[in-house]
């Protein structure tokens, strides 16, 4: 450890090592540590063992659950936009030669409908993503499904660079609660979309410039019609392959790897800037990598380097049975789903979000399910926030609940060369995450990461 290094990057969570990995592919000599076992640090996926030593230490899982090799149950619950950053940086490294994907079997929102003379009560809608799905969706009236249409239609055609497809629209001067006003969308409408289509966490978008929830539509849109019925893509054999792909990638260009590292601290120089990692070998000797830059998730920056901006609460959940009410194409039980339950329709202020991946992604043992619920803290009781979610999942075999602070970092890290990624929020997608490691990576070179992918790099 003991040597010279360009970068030194502590942790192994998803940015961490797509950094880590894209440094090393622009020829940077890379250090990559980690003081757990396992690669994925926060978003790393358990084995039933190491999940129920997480969260009963002690204890042991049911002999019925099945074996270590049937579970990779994902601590942070995130599906993939199939059109968005993520998948790009993916097809641009090649990693996603290292991985298989299923698509998600369907996207849902929360919206409670009494039931009427033919009709029970139904809390959950399958999220109308096209023009054809908007004439099915229960979710509106018959004089509203035509106003939809017109919408989806418009967001389909927008160019930003032709005004002629904006039909008078600013995306830089119109609020998008004058474009939602321009269409005569009614209040339950634009709920779903603002929610379950744009993927905003609340509604703080109405009053801001409509541009970005212009694009956050139509890359829903697009990401549809990649793989039809759902906008997302999930890996085989869990979220944990992600890290590990790009840890493969780093390791392919010279990256060095250090598991079950501890990470003392950081060496400054006199300038304030840093020029090392301390850790120590396993009879307590202090080593030093001399380095560069630094790159690291929240845990390992300080107390200085972050502040806390809030609190996520997450329950995994096992299920023996799919998610009630949720359908894949042809009609059959959902094998993954995503539900969206808006503020709105809850009187929160954040939505929650549920995620369910199963036994078909080699993630749970057969026949068993695993679905997550996340949102914001927003009371003194957590858990009690996750109710209104966990009432939709059916009968739960087991939970296992986590509060964890989310933190940023307090400044870009120019001045002392150390940089901080957030903490992960509590949505079902990564897309927010594939944004800050672009602009971290911004941040680190100086230059914008070219994601285009020539027609000869295009993976199958």
């Amino acid at each position: 450890m003991d040597e010279e290094y360009d970068v030194c990057v502590c942790g192994t969570g998803l940015k961490e090592c797509i950094l880590s990995g894209l440094l090393s592919v622009h020829g940077k000599k890379v250090l990559h540590l980690d003081r757990n076992n396992y690669y994925g640090g926060a978003c790393a996926s358990l084995n039933i063992t190491n999940l129920w030593e997480k969260f009963r230490p002690g204890t042991q899982p049911p002999k019925e659950l099945g074996a270590n090799r049937d579970w990779n149950v994902d601590l942070i619950p995130k599906f993939i936009m199939a059109s968005g950053d993520l998948v790009k940086i993916l097809l641009k490294t090649k990693v996603s030669r290292y991985l298989e994907w299923k698509s998600c079997d369907g996207s849902y929102v929360y919206q409670f409908q009494e039931a009427g003379f033919f009709s029970s009560a139904k809390h959950i809608h399958k999220v109308p993503a096209t023009a054809q799905d908007g004439l099915k969706s229960p979710l509106m009236g018959i004089l509203e499904k035509p106003r939809f249409i017109n919408f989806a239609q418009f967001i389909m055609g927008w160019e930003d660079d032709k005004d002629e497809t904006h039909q008078g629209i600013d995306p830089k001067r119109h609020t998008m609660a004058q474009v939602y006003s321009k269409f005569g969308l009614q209040e339950s409408t634009t709920d779903f979309i603002g929610h379950a289509v744009a993927l905003h966490v609340n509604d703080d978008y109405l009053g801001k410039a409509c541009g970005p929830t212009i694009q956050k539509c139509k890359l829903y849109l697009n990401s549809v019609m990649q793989y039809g019925g759902s906008p997302f893509l999930y890996p085989i054999y869990g979220l944990g392959g992600l890290p590990e792909g790009f840890s493969r990638l780093s390791a392919i260009h010279r990256g060095t790897y250090m598991l079950n590292k501890p990470v003392d601290g950081f060496v400054y120089d006199d300038a304030g800037k840093v020029c090392g990692v301390k850790s120590h070998d396993e009879n307590g000797k202090e080593e030093v990598a001399k380095c560069k830059m630094v790159i690291c998730d929240p845990s390992y920056a300080g107390e200085a380097k972050t502040k806390v901006t809030g609190k996520v609460v997450r329950s995994i959940c096992i299920l023996g049975a799919p998610i009630p009410d949720t359908k894949n194409q042809e009609g059959g039980p959902a094998l993954s789903c995503q539900i969206i339950l808006p503020q709105k329709q809850l009187k929160r202020k954040n939505d929650i979000y549920v995620m369910m991946v199963s036994w078909a992604h080699c993630i749970a043992a057969k026949d068993k399910y695993v679905a997550i619920v996340s949102t914001v803290v927003e009371t003194a009781n957590p858990e009690k926030e996750l109710e209104p979610a966990e009432k939709l999942l059916g009968p739960i075999l087991e939970k296992f609940v986590e509060v964890s602070d989310v933190r940023v970092p307090v400044d870009d890290g120019a001045g002392d060369q150390v940089f901080v990624s957030a903490s992960y929020d509590p949505t079902s997608h990564f897309e927010d995450v594939a944004k800050e490691v672009l602009v971290m990576w911004k941040r680190i070179t100086g230059e914008d990461l070219d994601l285009t992918v020539l027609p000869e790099e295009e993976e199958g």
